[in-house]
């Protein structure tokens, strides 16, 4: 992770902050940290994860959209980039003609842990998606093998792993029929 020559940024600047460079910037207490680009295996489980979250929205009939690598405030002078989030369409109709950063909640957001990720994949964004009240959050980890579901407990998370074979349970999608091995086989080429 290499943070950019700016010094300092405010959210709102950030909000419209373009270098012409084309890369993807999280905001981390007025700084900029250029986000690493994914590696296949990470765009694929993604994309695995949005068809099926999509699918399952659509057979539910929820008022739900799920978008990828959308911004999620997390502090006065913080903005994360998840991997995917779900939001009400309420959310998205807020945003129509901004830059798609949600100041509210989303039900779920959902990150895929890369080598250079883990650290903030696991304690600094759980701690402020916790703050920011996001009532679920997905660490999808390949190099581990699991999937934790952290379901939000009175401001804190309690965790859930799963792996191999064992069945995803996520209560914004309760009938979501899952594996983690189903997951981590979508980041396969073969």
């Amino acid at each position: 992770m290499v943070t950019t020559p700016v010094t300092s940024i405010t959210f709102e600047e950030y909000l419209t902050y373009d270098d012409g460079t084309g890369f993807h910037y999280e905001l981390v207490d007025g700084k900029l940290e250029l986000m690493n680009p994914p590696i296949i295996q990470h765009f694929l489980i993604v994309d695995f994860l949005d068809t099926a979250l999509k699918a399952e929205i659509k057979r539910c009939s929820f008022s739900w959209l799920c978008f990828r690598e959308s911004g999620v405030r997390t502090g006065r002078n913080k903005s994360r980039l998840s991997d995917l989030c779900v939001v009400t369409l309420e959310q998205a109709k807020e945003l129509i003609n901004v830059s798609a950063v949600f100041q509210s909640s989303p039900l779920l957001v959902i990150e895929v842990v890369s080598p250079e990720s883990v650290k903030r994949d696991y304690r600094h964004k759980r701690s402020e998606y916790a703050a920011l009240e996001v009532p679920e959050y997905w660490i999808v980890d390949p190099m581990a093998a699991k999937i934790s579901i952290l379901l939000l407990e009175e401001g804190l998370y309690e965790e859930s792993v799963f792996t191999a074979s064992q069945q995803i349970i996520s209560r914004a999608f309760p009938k979501l029929a899952l594996t983690v091995d189903q997951v981590f086989t979508a980041g396969n080429l073969s």
